[in-house]
């Protein structure tokens, strides 16, 4: 099985136009202000316009995921209608309810993403498969973080043993070159999702790390 990757937290043109090189499967774009990794929407815009038409100049069909916590519709109305993103990922505590409405009104597939940290987190994920186009599961957050996600932390690989899936996933969280081998061999995960695993600082992309994990994933 080939398993497909995810590069977020993307912030320029290099490092977008390298992870396309280097074969990721997704780009991800974060607005969130909290964030080290965070783009307003003019920036988020550009570079999903320059990673598209990059992609496409190489033959590559690369998604770009617009990542944001929480959204109330006046920013879903302006990423849809200015970044133009393939997908949009909710990465924070989007009720199911929320996430119809955003499915029905915006018309653009969805990734939610699962803090997890028991195999109950895991199982009550099912009740958004049929809103949404992937789920992502992600380590829960410690209590005391400002942040939801890209915080390196991970959480146990074997609670995704035997989940039934009825919509592709992806597993984040603490996801590194030197332990994406592992955490898919646990999971049995078909796409990956990296971001802090791959940074010399939060926010800083590191181009060898970024290729290294993309090799690794290859290798499984």
């Amino acid at each position: 099985m080939t398993i497909k990757t995810k590069i977020c937290g993307i912030r320029d043109d290099d490092t977008a136009r390298q992870a396309i090189d280097d074969s990721a499967d997704m780009l991800g774009f974060i607005s969130f202000p909290r964030s080290p990794r965070h783009l307003n929407i003019d920036q988020m815009a550009q570079l999903i316009a320059n990673a598209t038409t990059y992609a496409l100049h190489k033959g590559r069909d690369v998604k770009c995921v617009s990542v944001l916590v929480d959204p109330d519709d006046t920013l879903l109305e302006a990423i849809v209608t200015r970044a133009r993103p393939h997908l949009i990922q909710l990465h924070g505590h989007e009720t199911l309810e929320r996430v119809r409405h955003i499915r029905d009104r915006f018309k653009t597939p969805l990734i939610k993403a699962i803090s997890v940290e028991s195999r109950a987190d895991v199982l009550n994920a099912a009740l958004y498969e049929s809103v949404v186009d992937h789920l992502l599961f992600d380590a829960k957050p410690p209590k005391d973080a400002a942040l939801p996600g890209g915080v390196g932390a991970r959480f146990d690989w074997t609670l995704m043993e035997g989940y039934p899936a009825k919509a592709p996933w992806l597993l984040a969280g603490g996801l590194t070159p030197w332990n994406v081998a592992e955490a898919v061999s646990q999971s049995k995960a078909p796409m990956v999702d990296v971001s802090s695993g791959v940074e010399r600082a939060p926010g800083l992309k590191d181009p060898s790390l970024i290729s290294q994990f993309l090799k690794a994933v290859k290798a499984i």
